[in-house]
């Protein structure tokens, strides 16, 4: 026994970033001759021009596409590596990039259509014109109330039209604006507030979610006291009113702190502001990581660099057109949101839909509805959204005329069941489908297929977008040759204009996380010292496209088999019956870790014996014995996050007999309990030891 325990322990000593690689090499799909003909980049020499031989100098490219109000001299500077420069030495606003500069050939065309949660009422168009009228009142409202190039102000906002007409009016004044994601908490809005030094908080009375007129002004006051007691003091809360001149909230507005916005304005009607011009490196917005534990990490993102980014890669690789109808699905209190609802789309004169509520309300047939009426014909959403419209309804898309011409998925690596499921009815065939990998702290795209370009490969992210180089590093730092089969830690090898400037308030935790485990010399100002450690394990094919197994952190290592979490619920899904999959380490006194499945089944199917057997079955023949489950439990749902995202954290926490602490900003945390009696029994009592770090920081990135 001993010495089985010994081996285990050996096997155990691996290099962190060997995770296990089982998915088979899946088929190409090509774009059609259709799509190719009227993409907006279709000459595959665009790689040539930005190749790393030609870097920086290539991303001119994307800075033309921007309007200056003074040219840059420099297109990087690299003098306080590694905090970048992009195009140093200009002047732009991008205010002005979003709306003024479109207004004489675009100001009657829509902007944005926003559709309400309920579908009673109706659909309010905003045009160019009207924006533009909107934003400059806001920005000489906010003006008016001192605010300046600089400051911070945060919001906490759902998904109405007052969102991104608030930002571009911050943006006009160069007033730097931190959204937080309307489903976090109040106490999440606090500490958010507190670290960027917010001294003004804009916020909503209410806003609709599945179905009911949610009191959104309650978290306000909790986000208020939360900052202060962390030192940091709010002196105003503007509050939009989601019925303009009636109040929709029962929290009662605070007498000398907090103002109606819808009051306010009327002081500035008709009002412009001119856009100040702003140095190129200023920041633009703070975006906060969505961590459930630890100090939330600022992302701090610039106007020139990070506008020219996303509005060169929505061009190319959303394949925008001025005439085009784009929805993305995705919540502006994320980073997909910032730069491929609002910044990316408007600086390309898009018109976008902004959907108010959840996708499944009143039912799973509510987007292609949306779709069919708005005439949708580019559409963008997360993979998670992908597997509950799969859930609920995996012929809903049949019953709709609707037809895009692309589809994006973002967030998260998508499994190639559910990919086929997209592609098939969904995209009715006629769709190509742009799989992106980037994050919070890229600030746009940067592993994904040109679409007109590239075939499609189900499972894999495509290679890179123009400009972008990644390289994969084993734990010593040797690059790990594509087709060899192995994973490691994926990284790009250059800076791009998209790329965070810092995390806000903390420059050595962003030397720390992203640059300090491949840079060799702390000293150097040569680019080529500081490759930017994204975080994700992935492997390379043959073919250069690329593999994202997940983070880093957020594998499972079996008797020295790091199995990424990803793969497995892959497998899990080749199960016919199974609609979701969520898999989660479990302490092994003989093998470390084991993995734990919890999967939801598709309306109608009855949970079975069966299914469990075939859920093993299929992780044995997909991966091997080494992925054979501890356990498989069928849940009625899984945890879920307001945004749909599997809280794997908690799930993990149970498996593990922990505390699974604070569940109450889920969208169902009742669910939390069914799940905790049914692996634990109905009177088992937590054990309060410390876990494992790998356990205790499984699923923080979600």
């Amino acid at each position: 026994m001993a010495k089985t325990v010994k081996r285990a322990k050996e096997l155990t000593e691996v290099s962190e970033a060997q995770i296990a690689v089982h998915w088979k090499e899946e088929a190409y799909y090509q774009p059609s001759e259709k799509f190719k003909a009227q993409a907006n980049l279709r000459d595959p020499h665009v790689f040539d021009r930005f190749g790393l031989d030609k870097f920086p100098d290539c991303f001119r490219e994307y800075a033309d596409m921007l309007t200056w109000f003074e040219p840059y001299h420099t297109v990087l500077d690299t003098s306080d590596a590694p905090f970048w420069k992009w195009f140093a030495g200009g002047k732009i606003n991008a205010s002005y990039n979003c709306v003024d500069r479109h207004l004489a050939k675009h100001g009657n065309k829509a902007a944005f259509i926003f559709v309400p949660e309920p579908e009673a009422e109706r659909d309010v168009v905003i045009k160019y014109q009207e924006l533009s009228d909107r934003v400059n009142e806001v920005a000489a409202m906010l003006r008016g109330l001192g605010l300046k190039a600089g400051d911070r102000v945060t919001f906490h906002m759902p998904m109405v039209p007052e969102l991104p007409i608030t930002m571009l009016a911050c943006a006009r004044l160069g007033v730097i604006h931190s959204q937080v994601f309307g489903g976090f908490s109040g106490q999440a809005c606090g500490s958010r507030i507190q670290d960027s030094g917010s001294r003004v908080l804009i916020t909503m009375d209410s806003y609709w979610r599945n179905g009911t007129l949610v009191d959104h002004k309650a978290n306000a006051d909790i986000a208020v006291r939360a900052a202060k007691e962390l030192g940091q003091d709010v002196d105003k809360v503007l509050v939009w009113q989601r019925y303009p001149g009636k109040y929709s909230a029962k929290t009662p507005m605070v007498s000398g702190r907090d103002f109606f916005v819808n009051d306010l304005l009327n002081e500035y009607k008709g009002k412009t502001v001119d856009p100040v011009p702003l140095p190129s490196e200023a920041p633009l917005f703070l975006m906060y990581s969505s961590g459930t534990t630890g100090k939330p990490k600022g992302a701090q993102h610039s106007i020139a660099g990070y506008l020219a980014y996303v509005t060169a890669t929505s061009k190319w690789i959303l394949d925008i057109h001025p005439e085009d109808i784009y929805w993305c699905m995705a919540d502006i209190g994320w980073i997909t949101g910032h730069s491929y609802i609002v910044y990316g789309p408007l600086a390309n004169a898009a018109t976008s839909v902004l959907y108010e509520g959840v996708p499944t309300f009143p039912d799973a047939g509510r987007p292609w509805r949306i779709a069919e009426r708005l005439k949708v014909n580019i559409f963008h959403t997360a993979p998670t959204a992908i597997r509950m419209l799969r859930k609920l309804g995996s012929q809903e898309p049949r019953k709709y005329q609707y037809h895009f011409k692309s589809m994006t998925t973002v967030g998260e690596p998508i499994e190639p069941e559910a990919w086929r499921w997209y592609y098939d009815e969904v995209g009715k065939r006629e769709a190509v489908i742009t799989d992106t990998w980037w994050m919070t702290e890229t600030g746009g795209f940067l592993g994904t297929t040109v679409p007109a370009i590239h075939a499609m490969k189900r499972g894999s992210c495509g290679p890179a977008a123009p400009g972008i180089h990644p390289v994969i590093y084993d734990e010593t730092g040797a690059e790990i040759p594509k087709g060899s089969g192995k994973a490691g830690n994926i990284c790009i090898r250059h800076p791009w204009p998209g790329i965070m400037q810092t995390i806000w308030g903390d420059h050595d935790r962003y030397i720390t996380t992203y640059y300090s485990k491949y840079n060799k010399n702390p000293r150097s100002k040569d680019w080529r010292d500081w490759p930017f450690l994204c975080g994700d394990g992935a492997v390379q094919a043959a073919d250069g496209y690329y593999r994202i197994l997940g983070r880093i952190d957020d594998v499972i290592n079996v008797a020295g088999h790091r199995l990424g979490t990803k793969e497995i619920e892959s497998a899990c899904l080749t199960v016919p019956e199974v609609a979701e999959a969520a898999v989660v380490p479990v302490q092994d006194e003989l093998k470390g870790r084991v993995p734990e499945v919890y999967i939801a089944v598709k309306p109608g199917v009855q949970p079975s014996q069966d299914v469990i057997d075939r859920v093993v079955k299929a992780n044995e023949e997909v991966i091997g014995k080494i992925a054979r489950p501890k356990h498989v439990y069928i849940v009625p749902d899984m945890p879920k996050t307001r945004s749909g995202k599997i809280m794997r954290r908690v799930l993990a926490a149970i498996s593990n007999r922990r505390d699974v602490g604070d569940v109450t900003t889920l969208a169902n945390p009742d669910v939390v309990e069914q799940i905790r009696a049914m692996v634990q029994g109905k009177d088992t009592i937590t054990t309060q030891e410390a876990l494992p770090e790998d356990i205790a920081t499984f699923g923080q990135n979600e």
